[in-house]
This record gives structure tokens, sequence and C-alpha cells, in this order.
């Protein structure tokens, strides 16, 4: 069955060495348009991974950024492979096809964790079940997300326990 208007997520990035996977839904228009993870400027994505790093992201240019989550361990990709969606709203995804998070998840020898940005990618957790994987469910960095920014960031902090930050 084709999916009509299908919008596809962007290949992961993540290798051998990533120790922490976080995971979106589905890219939005913005991200889309500029074929770069979390685009659009009002996501808080990159200013909230950037303080649990330690590192300024924002300010990097996008190729540089995701070198910056490869040297720390993080890994990024989508539960959603393709749907159709008016917008970027998650509420709005249909027709939807899922990534294979558990084959992907088992591929990565490293992987000690895997963190949901979001309550629309958290739905996936199920197809983790079994590989004894830590589990963090995120407040989504999504501007749609009206969640202060020092809240987002309270549970965001809980990364830092996946992650060697004294390298």
């Amino acid at each position: 069955m084709a999916v009509q208007g299908g919008k596809r997520c962007f290949p992961p990035v993540a290798d051998a060495d990533t120790r922490l996977l976080i995971l979106g839904s589905l890219p939005g228009d913005a991200s889309l348009a500029a074929s770069q993870y979390y685009a659009h400027p009002r996501n808080q994505f990159w200013r909230l991974l950037g303080e649990v790093l330690g590192r300024d992201l924002v300010s990097l240019p996008y190729e540089e950024r995701l070198m910056a989550l490869r040297e720390s361990g993080v890994g990024l990709w989508d539960v959603v492979a393709l749907a159709s969606r008016k917008g970027s709203l998650d509420a709005d995804l249909r027709e939807i096809r899922h990534n294979d998070l558990s084959d992907f998840a088992a591929s990565l020898p490293a992987l000690r964790a895997v963190a949901f940005n979001g309550a629309t990618a958290a739905k996936a957790e199920a197809q983790l079940a079994g590989l004894g994987l830590a589990v963090a469910r995120l407040p989504s960095s999504s501007p749609a997300h009206t969640l202060a920014y020092e809240a987002k960031l309270a549970v965001w902090r809980q990364l830092e326990r996946y992650l060697d930050l004294s390298a």
C-alpha cells in the first residue's frame, strides 16, 4: 500500500560506539526541507542536548553537530519510517510505517540506553522490550510542546547517566 504524500525519516546517525540512541517521531517540515534533524529554529533539541553534553551545539554547523554527537556516543533516528502528514504535528500522522527499532538497536554493540523525544516516539517502546536497554522518556523538544525550557532540561539531564562525560 502506497502512502499518499509520504514523508520519510532520515537515515540513522549512529555507529558501533553509540551508547545512547535518541529517537524522535518523524522530522517536521522545516527539518525535511533542510535535510537536517531538528532544523526548526524554535526546536530546543540542540540546546537541550548541548547542555547535557556540556557543549554549545547550537552555534556549530550541522555536520559538526553530528560529529559532536558521535564523539559523545549519542545516536539519532526516528520511530516512523514513512507516513503521511499535513504540517509537522505528530497528531496529524497517518498511514504510519515504523522503523525496525529492535534490529537496529541490536546492531549497536555499545548501546546502553534509548531515549524517546516526545510521547509519540515513546509509543514505540514495546519494540525494544527484551533487549535489556535502559529507557528514558523525554518531554518533546518541539516548540509545539509548551513545557517551560527549564522543566524540559531537568528531565533531559537524566541522559547524563548513560554517557561518559568525563572523557
